[in-house]
Formats: C-alpha cells, structure tokens, sequence
C-alpha cells in the first residue's frame, strides 16, 4: 500500500515549483504594487511630482471633489451597461456557435481581433464614425440626412467600442457553457410544450448562469479602468476614472490623489466581482 502511495505521489514531484512560480510572479506584479499605491495615497503630494514621505489623507480629500463623484459614478455607469450589452449579444452568438459543425472556424474568427493591436482597431472606429466617416457618408448618399451626425465623441461611442473591444470575453465563457449542454434538453422542452421563449429563460438561462457571471466579470473588470477608449473616442463629458488616473499624474502631479483613487477603483471592482460571484452561488444553490 505504501509503495503504491510513493508511487503515485512521485508522479507529481516538481509540481510544487509551477505553484511556487506563479506565486513569485502573484507577489511581483500583484501584491506588491497594490501595496505601493496603497502606500502613496496615504503620502503628502509634492507638487514637483512624486511624493513627500509623510502621512497625510489630503489623497482621498481630493476626491471628495464633486467632479470626482461624478465621474466615478460615470464609469461605473458605462462598464454595467457595456456588460450588459455584451452579455446580450454574446449569449446567441454563443449558442449559434456551440451547435454549428463550423464552430471551430467560427471561434477563431472570435479570436481574430486579439491578433490585432487593440489601438489600431479603436482608430478603425474613428474612422468609421467619424464626422465625414463611413457611417455619416452612407447616410447622406441615401439622403437619410443631410448633414453629418456625431456619432463620436461622446458616452454612445465609449459604449459601442467597448462593447466591440470586450465582446470575446463575453463569448468565450458563455460558448463553454452552453457547449456542455446537450441539444436534446431543447428539444425535450419543445416536446413538452415550452415556446422558444419559454425554453430560452426557464432551460437555458439557468444551466448557464455561471458562465452569464463569468462572463460579466471578465468585461466589467477591464472595462472599469480603460484608457483608451474614452480619450480616443470620447468628448469631455465622456472621461472615465482612468482618464483622471492618467491627468493626475502627468498634468496635475497629484501622485497620492491618483493613487487613492485607483484604490478606490480597486475596492469598487472586488466588492462588484464578488457580489456577482457569490450572488450566482446563492442563486444556483436555490
């Protein structure tokens, strides 16, 4: 019995140094650096840039600032709605995938866009809904206007891009979902008596829930602290918090202001990933 033990347990000798690596690289990139920033919002600002090392609350003083509440409020706005509209386009794309015979081609057509520099494709954006854009061009040699509609620079093209930028992540968990799934429990409801409305939200919603929850989290997390997008795509009123993340420390020189509130961004992300995730527990465990 013993020797079957060692035996088997020898086959996972040298495991522990991939655990052991990857919480070397946890410790680097991670926790260490979401203790410096912690550390820094509790520091005086120097208005030269950087920090003076004494302890002061000024940091999170700054950010009581009412602009500061509405552009909290703002980001967090736009990541719900560009999860949720993520979530909605990515459920049938998903189901239409994990039962096509060309899945496979169709999942790397998915995958595509990550090939491709995520700069280049918000510029493609640009030049699509630009003012003298494909879009306003289209519409005025169809006459459905006569001049040009601004569909950029504002909430509604932060919205569209990071719906567009995000999408795969959506995809991807949800496809893993609903492919463990067989067709014939569809079928079955059908049979039974259910419409496709029925079978939609009493069969299929609930066998892939915790891929909805994946699916949220993946799109929420990092469109919450995009850059990008709202400073290519968007007008004054459409910054977000990583806007003011970036002025701060570059035109403002505010080091401990930006570092509370990207530990603010920080909490506000946790509490929101970890709501959606233990709700989804409670929900399925009903």
């Amino acid at each position: 019995m013993i020797k079957e033990l060692t035996k088997k347990t020898s086959k996972f000798k040298g495991y522990e140094n991939y655990g052991l690596t990857y919480l070397i690289w946890l410790l680097l990139f991670f926790l260490i650096p979401v203790i410096i920033i912690l550390a820094y919002s509790f520091l005086e600002r120097d208005y030269q840039g950087g920090v003076n090392f004494n302890f002061s609350l000024n940091g999170y003083r700054d950010i009581l600032n009412f602009n500061y509440l509405i552009v909290f409020g703002r980001t967090v706005l736009i990541s719900l709605i560009s999860s949720a509209v993520s979530i909605l386009i990515a459920i049938p794309v998903a189901y239409y995938l994990a039962f096509s015979k060309y899945k496979n081609i169709l999942l790397l057509l998915v995958i595509i866009p990550f090939w491709t520099n995520s700069l280049i494709r918000i510029y493609a954006w640009i030049f699509i809904l630009g003012n003298n854009g494909l879009v306003n061009q289209f519409l005025i040699k169809l006459g459905f206007i006569e001049s040009y509609v601004k569909f950029i620079y504002n909430n509604f093209a932060v919205v569209l891009v990071l719906v567009y930028t995000y999408l795969p992540f959506a995809i991807l968990p949800l496809f893993s979902s609903i492919e463990r799934l067989e067709k014939q429990i569809f079928e079955a409801a059908m049979d039974l008596g259910c419409t496709r409305r029925q079978t939609f939200f009493k069969v299929l919603l609930p066998n892939i829930r915790q891929g909805i929850v994946s699916a949220f989290v993946f799109v929420f997390i990092p469109a919450i602290g995009t850059y990008a997008v709202p400073e290519l795509v968007g007008g004054k009123n459409s910054r977000l918090i990583g806007n003011e993340i970036a002025r701060l420390l570059t035109t403002a020189r505010n080091w401990p202001a930006a570092a509370a509130i990207s530990s603010v961004l920080l909490a506000i992300t946790i509490i929101a990933v970890l709501f959606f995730i233990f709700g989804g527990e409670k929900r399925e465990a009903r």
